[in-house]
Order: structure tokens, then sequence, then C-alpha cells
């Protein structure tokens, strides 16, 4: 017969255990794509702060052997916050595809977190000239796109996109830089709106990746089967900019003195 001690004892431990080392673990990432090259910043919070007990991160390819990338452990401030940076560069990174990154914390605290990694000469930065909707001219957009080709960029006035004709070769990515003047989704008071981004009419996420007064770039993840990809914003060129309103300006009053004469000669 097991004395009855070791039986409270064994029940304590199995209670108290897991309230100490099991904490809740949280973590992110900057971006969910990087080309070689890129710094990615991995944030994090845990609920209970085990004391000198650091938080351990590994980046892991997942291809058809995994294979550690990084390894590293990360001291956790009071507060329960930790951030770690990892620049995607070296002998270590050599396979583009999906990453993990999986956080591990006390006994069974485990986190993962997931970003696509791409090598910079599976991509090539290219320029497609695209035709005005009133064929007045052509403007460029330049890109970057792994796993397939851009065979046509199309503008849509009438919804204010741009369509962009693709022929995948395989699950992968384009980077678009979008100027300003050409496509822009804004808000009623100017600031910057969230662009939506259908792919074969479903709606998709996509990642900024830079922002400035010229331009916007944008990357989109698609699938060998996907083939249109819209970009649809609040304004799409041809602008009705100065020149236009300068035109229609004299239309309006050369009308207006025309009319007036009419009425005059009337009189």
């Amino acid at each position: 017969m097991i004395p009855k001690i070791l039986l409270i004892v064994f029940a304590m431990s199995f209670f108290i255990l897991p309230a100490f080392s099991q904490s809740l673990l949280e973590i992110t990432l900057s971006e969910e794509v990087y080309f070689e090259g890129d710094i990615i910043v991995i944030s994090g919070k845990v609920s209970t702060v085990i004391q000198e007990t650091p938080v351990t991160i590994q980046v892991i390819h997942l291809g058809e052997n995994e294979s550690i990338t990084e390894i590293a452990q990360i001291e956790v401030a009071q507060d329960g916050t930790f951030t770690h940076e990892v620049r995607t560069e070296g002998p270590l990174w050599r396979m583009g595809g999906e990453y993990v990154v999986r956080a591990f914390y006390g006994v069974n605290s485990v986190a993962d977190v997931y970003f696509d990694f791409f090598k910079k000469e599976q991509g090539v930065s290219l320029i497609f000239e695209v035709e005005n909707p009133d064929q007045s001219g052509t403007f460029d957009i330049e890109y970057i796109i792994i796993g397939g080709n851009v065979t046509d960029i199309i503008v849509d006035q009438e919804f204010f996109e741009l369509i962009v004709l693709i022929d995948a070769k395989s699950d992968g990515a384009i980077t678009l830089e979008l100027p300003r003047t050409v496509i822009d989704a804004k808000q009623s008071d100017v600031k910057d709106d969230i662009f939506i981004i259908l792919i074969d009419g479903v709606e998709v996420p996509y990642t900024q990746i830079q922002n400035d007064t010229n331009t916007r770039t944008i990357t989109i993840q698609f699938e060998e089967i996907d083939s249109d990809i819209e970009i649809i914003g609040t304004f799409v060129i041809p602008e009705f900019g100065t020149i236009a309103s300068l035109v229609l300006a004299v239309s309006i009053i050369s009308i207006i003195i025309i009319s007036s004469k009419r009425n005059l000669v009337r009189i």
C-alpha cells in the first residue's frame, strides 16, 4: 500500500507544477513576407513571468526536410514582453519558402507564427508598361514576381482598380510599386486607406512594405491556380487634374459668353 503522505505529495505536485510552469505565450512578426537581407522583428509577451527563464526561439524552414535556421534565447522583461531581431542572410538562409518561428517558454508553453521568405535570385525587378485608358500615353509599374509571370496590367476606371494578369507556375508572391499618381486609396480626411485585393474574385490580405509621398509598395501572395489580381482603390489614372480643369473652365466660360451674346441679340 502506498503511504498516504506520498499520495498527498503526488497530488500537490500535480496541481502546483503546471501553475508554476505554464504561462500563456504570444508572438508576432513585423511582416508576413521577407526577402533576403531583410530583418525579422520578433515580438511577444508572456502572461506570467518565470524568474530567470528566457524565451527560446527557433526559426524553422518547412520543406520536405525541416531544418532549423536560427536558435536564440531571449530575456523576458518584468512586464512579460520580449523582442528579438533576425537578419535573413548568410549560409543558413539558402532556401526560400515557408518558415515558422516557434517560441518556447516554461514547461509547456509553445507559440507558432509563419512567414514566407524569398531569395534575391528568385525574383528580378521588372517594369511593365501600362497603357492609359484614354490612350493618351503609358506609365510604368515596377514589380518583382516569384513563381510566375505578369502577362498584362489593365486599368479599370469604373471600379478604380488595376487588374494584374499573371501566369502562375507555382505558389508565389508579387511585389508592386504603385505610384500614387496612378492608383491610391484615401479616406475622407485624405489619410491613407487600405486597398481591396481580390484574386479571382476572392478578397485576400496583402502586406504593405513601403509607404511614402510618391508610392505605395505592396506584396500579394498567390497560388499556382490563380490568374487575376485586382487592386482596388479610391482613385485611378487618368486624374481629373489641372489641365482638365482648365479646359473645362474655358469651355464653361465660352458657353456663358456665347449664351450672353445670343440673349443680347434676342433683346
